[in-house]
């Protein structure tokens, strides 16, 4: 190995040294949307005129041949030597260059082009000619990288650095890394699966799961993962993160899509039904409120007794209509759309299906359409297991969550049980956030998959012992973690109390003669 050759720890900091360049211009939750743009920019032509040369010196051709038969093609206004001498307007050529990318390579359509680098007021020449320059100091073809997986890591170093920096709006595109893998740890995804998350972000957890099969036994066909990733994002410039992301963990063929997954789900078979997958895995955003855009797009209005116009609450329970039948155990409540999505999910998910979601703890116990649904569920027997978490693991929120595991084939063991574990208490304290560590993750895979009772840890709880429960699964109810309180000797007790007094018959005795011999 070369000593020239870029590091991963030289690659984080470069990269990190970039959105320096952009702080004060504008806020830090947008840094990664310009800086995985020129990241991508940069690597594509690094990378297209690795291959041009190879290509000339193979199989004997000219350039303007090599260029017409490269993997991905790179426009003249895209190339690097081009931009990299634009000294106004630069924005403006970015832009141009990203537009002219995404019309050569179609499966570019729309990732390239949601940001926007042509706004002056946001970006200035001196910025961005600045940033250009920095991003020029290293080579990113495949021969000056110490592996071909580094661009992957250090796309992943930033998504976690940039959600750090962005605080709460970090939870939006990032989940935390050991929440990620003790979930893909729980359903366990095996070679040929198909592995589906209606609410992708930037695509980690579909590559965590990815990075699951390829420790398996036939995990890799030659370099490829023996896997087929598909994903749904709502957020436009998340959504061109995660494809990017997957491209740069060399997962061309994901199937990423953008959209609504509850209202417009975008995934569809030759018979357009909703695609069905073997593994399904997601955090979607806690209790979202509002979740049927339908009905809430055009509100009904009333005019009060006061002349004033009213916007009326539209009632979920009556007027929302899945049109693809996801729903069947009832609708959730206008404020809470998290067991829609686990619904959905539990839709697509195939007859022999597993599927882990990360949910807030309300869910395991609020009441009304909530505890219908809950009830609903249990009684078919499709919850295998809750895992309750610690607090202070997300940004966006400091409530503890938990894990639902669904599984639509249940071993006969777990038939009519849930398993529930508390592992509040497994988990890193950090300055902002608490994190899961490789020994916390190990802990609680190992104790779930054995399946046995751990005194206030784990238990296997009958479904009668929950029904008692009128289907509240919260997990306290099932787990006692409290200390007991220590037995009191009221013999012991009493000899001490007595031993007390005489001590302080004594006291006072010899305070007496004290204050007799000063004469008070």
């Amino acid at each position: 190995m070369s000593q020239n050759k870029l590091s991963l720890e030289v690659l984080e900091s470069w990269l990190w040294d970039s959105a320096n360049i952009l702080r004060g211009s504008i806020d830090s939750s947008d840094f990664k949307n310009y800086i995985f743009g020129l990241l991508f920019l940069k690597r594509a032509n690094d990378v297209f005129l690795e291959e041009v040369e190879l290509l000339m010196k193979e199989e004997g051709i000219s350039r303007e041949e090599a260029e017409e038969d490269t993997y991905f093609n790179l426009p003249p206004e895209a190339q690097w030597e081009y931009l990299k001498t634009k000294t106004e307007n630069i924005g403006i050529d970015l832009d141009k260059a990203f537009a002219a990318i995404e019309r050569e390579n179609t499966q570019l359509e729309g990732v390239m082009t949601a940001t926007k680098f042509g706004d002056k007021e946001m970006l200035s020449d001196d910025v961005l000619q600045r940033l250009l320059r920095h991003f020029n100091q290293h080579s990113l073809r495949n021969a000056d990288l110490v592996s071909n997986d580094l661009l992957g890591d250090a796309y992943e170093y930033l998504i976690k650095k940039f959600a750090d920096d962005a605080g709460k709006k970090g939870g939006e595109f990032y989940t935390p890394r050991g929440v990620v893998q003790l979930i893909v740890q729980l359903i366990k995804p095996q070679p040929k699966h198909t592995i589906y998350d209606p609410t992708c972000g930037s695509g980690g957890m579909l590559i965590e799961a990815a990075r699951y099969v390829a420790a398996q036994p036939n995990g890799k066909v030659g370099n490829n993962i023996n896997v087929s990733l598909f994903g749904q994002e709502k957020n436009l410039s998340t959504w061109a993160i995660g494809k990017l992301n997957m491209i740069l963990h060399n997962f061309t063929d994901a199937d990423i899509r953008k959209g609504d997954t509850l209202v417009t789900p975008k995934h569809f078979d030759s018979n357009k039904e909703l695609l069905t997958y073997d593994r399904v895995i997601a955090n979607p955003p806690f209790s979202m409120g509002q979740w049927w855009t339908p009905l809430e797009t055009n509100l009904e209005v009333k005019i009060d007794k006061n002349g004033k116009e009213k916007k009326i609450t539209p009632n979920y329970s009556k007027k929302v209509t899945d049109p693809y039948g996801r729903l069947q155990y009832g609708i959730p409540p206008r404020g809470y759309a998290d067991l829609a999505f686990l619904q959905h999910m539990l839709s697509v998910l195939k007859a022999d299906g597993k599927m882990g979601v990360v949910l807030p703890h309300g869910t395991l116990f609020r009441g009304s359409a909530e505890a219908k649904i809950r009830k609903a569920l249990l009684e078919a027997d499709l919850v295998e297991g809750i895992v309750g978490l610690p607090s202070a693991l997300f940004y966006n929120t400091g409530i503890p969550a938990s894990i639902w595991v669904l599984n639509k084939k249940k071993p006969k063991t777990l038939a009519q049980k849930v398993l529930i574990i508390d592992a509040s208490g497994d988990y890193k304290e950090g300055k902002n956030q608490n994190s899961i560590e490789k020994e916390h993750i190990t802990k609680i895979v190992t104790t779930y998959d054995a399946a046995t009772d751990v005194e206030k840890y784990m238990r296997v709880v009958p479904l009668e012992e929950i029904a008692e429960n009128d289907y509240n699964l919260n997990i306290s109810r099932y787990i006692d973690t409290s200390e007991p309180e220590p037995e009191i000797n009221l013999t012991e007790v009493q000899k001490q109390l007595t031993k007390l007094k005489e001590e302080e018959a004594i006291i006072d005795t010899q305070l007496d003669n004290f204050l007799k011999e000063l004469g008070v």
